[in-house]
């Protein structure tokens, strides 16, 4: 494990790294840094341990919410590509029986489109 030094707020500070993970905690370091900062320049706060817990905060909001949204994603019913109908199809009963397994698919599984 190596240490790697950075800067947070104009403050350095002495970090343990896994081996071979320096650039996602220097893209961790660069992500609190330009929270704290954008905390710090916005005036209402100056104490450092208080920017730190608001960017924490931020940080954390901003992390729930993605998960929010990548669950609601996951959880939402799959788009499936229609299957065209054969041109060579001609028998009426075979086509209708296509329609209408395409028209499933559309619907999914609540039996709406929207």
């Amino acid at each position: 494990m190596k240490q790697i030094e950075v800067q947070i707020l104009q403050q350095s500070y002495l970090l343990a790294c896994p081996d071979g993970q320096e650039s996602r905690l220097l893209e961790a370091v660069e992500r609190v840094d330009t929270a704290m900062t954008r905390i710090r320049d916005a005036g209402k706060v100056r104490a450092r341990e208080r920017i730190a817990v608001l960017a924490a905060l931020n940080l954390a909001f901003e992390i729930a919410d993605r998960e929010a949204a990548d669950l609601a994603a996951a959880s939402a019913p799959a788009r499936i590509a229609p299957t065209p109908i054969a041109p060579h199809v001609h028998d009426s009963d075979e086509r209708v029986q296509q329609l209408l397994l395409r028209l499933d698919e559309a619907l999914g599984e609540d039996g709406r489109l929207l």
